[in-house]
Order: structure tokens, then C-alpha cells, then sequence
């Protein structure tokens, strides 16, 4: 009965970790764009779309270790 309940736990937790992060980064990228940077404009991480928001390191070695 424990494993189904943190396997409930997972599947729960890890879609709201997943939308917690894309908003989070979309928020670095929208206030460094109001300051001046144009960075992230340039890379296309002003959206809600996950894609433009991952990278190799930071986000799938990184947490695998």
C-alpha cells in the first residue's frame, strides 16, 4: 500500500514541478528582457513552451545526478 502511495505522490508532483520550473525560468527571461537584455528574446525563451527552457546540463544531467 506505501509504493501506491507515493507512486501518487509522483505522478502528482512531478507535472506541478515541471509547470513550477517553465514559469519560473519564463520569469528570469521576461524581467532580464524589461531590464535591457534582449538574451532572452534571442534564444526564444519568452514562451511557455518547455522546449526553449531545457538544456542538456542544467536540465536533465544536473538532477540525474
Amino acid at each position: 500500500m506505501e509504493f501506491v502511495s507515493h507512486l501518487q505522490y509522483a505522478v502528482l508532483m512531478i507535472p506541478a514541478l515541471f509547470i513550477a520550473m517553465i514559469v519560473h525560468e519564463l520569469g528570469h527571461g521576461y524581467t532580464a528582457y524589461k531590464l535591457g537584455d534582449n538574451t532572452p528574446k534571442v534564444a526564444g525563451r519568452l514562451t511557455v513552451n518547455p522546449f526553449p527552457h531545457l538544456d542538456m546540463f542544467g536540465s536533465i544531467l544536473f538532477p540525474a545526478i
